[in-house]
């Protein structure tokens, strides 16, 4: 049994980044460990040219997530600004680098999102954490920087509600948290056929209270904010049943 920081995740939009290649970014359907770990940096008032502290916030905290509302698929097409890419030419500020109108070319870009999707995320402190489950969870009720769902433009629509779960197993951590009952029905009505909650951890955590059913890799443990490279790890998955609201079938 641990002590787990335990918080809601909620917006119209969201985008959990994945591997991005060419013009399309995808998304997947809940929170990667960057994007948590990148929300506790923005509410500690971390920035990303700080090295040693991306660096203890990556050694010092595991994430598991119980995904409620998957949402529902979006993808927006983009263009975008951008100068040809010179080696010798090293650009300080984005105004800097569009300052010649006769460089620019234009990228076209698609990037996924899902809509209405509903995440409870709990925190579990290693030993060497730098900071305690108490100071992160004032963090995310008074953040340095403003907090989002994988990008800036996918803003929160409910508080995070964070609260410490002293004691429990990472079940009863993940269970102590559910939507409101009328934010539950509305999610079930806006997503019919996407009820399926599942339960995600990273391998290595003590999971107890649940089995895994599946695991797989995701690209998302980070290695350099500045440089932004990720380094792959292993995630486990367990199915649960979500029953239907009273008077609809399932």
């Amino acid at each position: 049994m641990r002590n787990y920081l335990v918080f809601q995740l909620y917006g119209p939009m969201a985008s959990w980044g994945e591997i991005a290649v060419g013009e399309l970014r995808h998304s997947a359907s809940h929170p990667s460990r960057s994007a948590l770990l990148g929300l506790l940096g923005a509410a500690l008032g971390v920035r990303r040219d700080d090295a040693a502290g991306q660096a203890a916030l990556t050694a010092g905290y595991q994430f598991a997530v119980k995904q409620l509302a998957c949402g529902a698929p979006l993808r927006d097409y983009h263009t975008v600004q951008a100068p040809a890419l010179s080696k010798k030419i090293t650009h300080r500020t984005r105004r800097q680098e569009m300052a010649d109108p006769d460089k620019l070319n234009t990228l076209l870009t698609s990037r996924e999102y899902y809509g209405d999707s509903f995440c409870v995320v709990a925190v579990q402190a290693q030993p060497d954490a730098p900071h305690t489950l108490a100071q992160l969870q004032h963090a995310l009720e008074h953040p340095v920087f403003t907090l989002y769902l994988g990008r800036k433009s996918c803003p929160l629509a409910l508080p995070l509600v964070p609260k410490i779960v002293p004691g429990a197993s990472l079940k009863t951590a993940l269970d102590s948290q559910s939507p409101e009952p009328k934010l539950a029905v509305n999610l079930l009505r806006l997503l019919p056929g996407r009820r399926a909650a599942r339960y995600f951890w990273e391998a290595d955590m003590d999971a107890d209270g649940l089995s895994a059913s599946q695991t797989h890799t995701r690209h998302d443990q980070p290695l350099s904010r500045q440089r932004w490279q990720f380094a792959p790890r292993q995630e486990c998955s367990q199915p649960v049943s979500t029953p239907a609201p009273a008077g609809e079938s399932a």
